[in-house]
């Protein structure tokens, strides 16, 4: 008897001993997989953000392209201050007013203003499911390309010290409002909106904002004279096209990462998808451009063929992962017509846009936006939506450019103008001795 007791007893001790083990293995198993997908949504978010931040190089080298060698000097440091300015505002009340949280001022549309963002605790998992850090690196980038189409259409003309202050606003407040409809849980996404990557929250937007300034600005001294269009050619055509392709690797981090997970398959899976998606867009952009320009302008035209790429990728951006991979070459093909049509209509307005930004930002933009309904969105709701962002960044972009233009004033003078503005505001030449 007292062994059979015994043996019982050892049997239940080595169950309960085995059991528990199961327990601590499988709550090990359930921690370590909690944080392998912690680091994997983290270094997404942190890879795909130095990606989009090399677009800044790249949006620097397609302007300096793009314009005439007496202003490349001025949109080389006018690129640089735009990184680093909107890094400051998106960390002063910038991400804070895209993520507002709990804390709505108006519900769904304003959110309280809440000052210098915070990291948060440094040795906790969040539970996010990443790094806190890692998510405001990769809004920061964001913030920063919508203020980088700005620049190249209001290049040549516009003073540093306005720009900058413009840059300043955009970045820190009328980006992160409209974002936050969306982005942020506000009113557009209660709605049904859709923008995946931003198409319209983050390149109509700096669409918009260029658009306005152009028009307040008025055109360059000599581009429109007598009814007749004067061409005024970009000083370094390869430059452009070296900043074409680093755009159109930084979209891969600009789509990929905005799927904000890769710690299953099914993430990676996606992500890989956006990619091959994103790939085929800018392709079919750059095809349709390089077939459309010589039957329109008889020659084909290299800054219109650059642009088709980006164009395509802009058009891509709302939904780069519900299409089939053929749908994306067509959406991308339409972006790149668009770049095609809307150049010289803009000549025709007299808007002058020195490097084709508008048609590629924003007009691909409010296409690529409303084309997600081909896949299932709410065409209703993306129209509402383009419209709305439309409105909020045309009346707050005015208001800031009037105001800056009736304070400091926004525009070099035509002899200045002609000068350059490299030896106005810097009192240097990017070339000095091919000048020489």
């Amino acid at each position: 008897m007292k062994e059979t007791v015994w043996k019982w007893t050892a049997r239940s001790a080595g169950a309960a001993i085995l059991s528990g083990l199961a327990l601590t293995g499988s709550a090990f198993a359930q921690e370590a997989s909690e944080v392998s997908a912690y680091v994997d949504n983290s270094y997404l978010f942190l890879i795909s953000g130095m990606v989009v931040m090399f677009m800044a190089a790249g949006f620097c080298m397609l302007e300096v392209g793009l314009v005439r060698s007496k202003n490349a000097a001025t949109q080389s440091v006018k690129n640089i201050m735009i990184y680093s300015v909107a890094g400051i505002m998106v960390y002063l009340v910038g991400y804070h007013l895209i993520y507002p949280a709990e804390s709505w001022l108006i519900e769904g549309v304003l959110a309280s203003p809440d000052w210098l963002w915070n990291e948060g605790d440094r040795e906790a998992l969040d539970g996010a499911g990443y790094a806190p850090a890692s998510d405001w690196y990769f809004q920061m980038v964001f913030v920063a390309t919508a203020a980088s189409v700005v620049s190249g259409t209001v290049a040549e003309r516009v003073k540093l010290l306005p720009f900058m202050i413009f840059t300043a606003v955009l970045t820190g407040f009328i980006y992160p409002i409209q974002a936050s409809w969306q982005w942020g849980g506000g009113w557009l996404s209660e709605l049904g909106f859709a923008d995946f990557a931003g198409s319209t929250l983050v390149h109509s937007t700096g669409g918009w904002a260029a658009l306005v300034g152009a028009i307040i600005l008025g055109p360059r001294a000599g581009k429109y004279v007598d009814g007749k269009v004067n061409p005024m050619p970009g000083s370094n055509i390869p430059l452009a096209a070296l900043g074409t392709f680093i755009l159109w690797l930084g979209w891969f981090g600009f789509n990929g990462g905005s799927q904000l997970a890769a710690g299953t398959a099914a993430d990676i899976n996606a992500v890989s998808i956006i990619f091959a998606n994103t790939n085929l867009a800018a392709a079919g952009g750059v095809v349709a451009a390089a077939i459309l320009t010589p039957i329109f302008f008889k020659k084909m035209d290299p800054t219109i063929v650059m642009n088709g790429a980006i164009g395509g990728l802009v058009a891509i951006t709302a939904e780069p992962l519900a299409p089939a991979l053929w749908e994306s070459i067509l959406i991308g093909a339409v972006g790149g017509a668009i770049i095609v049509f809307f150049v010289p209509l803009l000549d025709k307005l007299k808007i002058d846009d020195v490097v084709g930004a508008i048609p590629a930002h924003l007009v691909a933009g409010i296409f690529g936006t409303l084309v997600v309904a081909w896949n299932g969105g709410d065409i209703v709701a993306q129209a509402t939506g383009v419209v709305a962002i439309g409105a909020f960044v045309i009346v707050t972009s005015a208001v800031t450019w009037l105001l800056l233009k009736f304070t400091i004033g926004i525009r070099c003078s035509e002899e200045e103008e002609m000068e350059g503005i490299d030896k106005v505001e810097l009192g240097l030449e990017a070339y000095p001795e091919f000048s020489k």
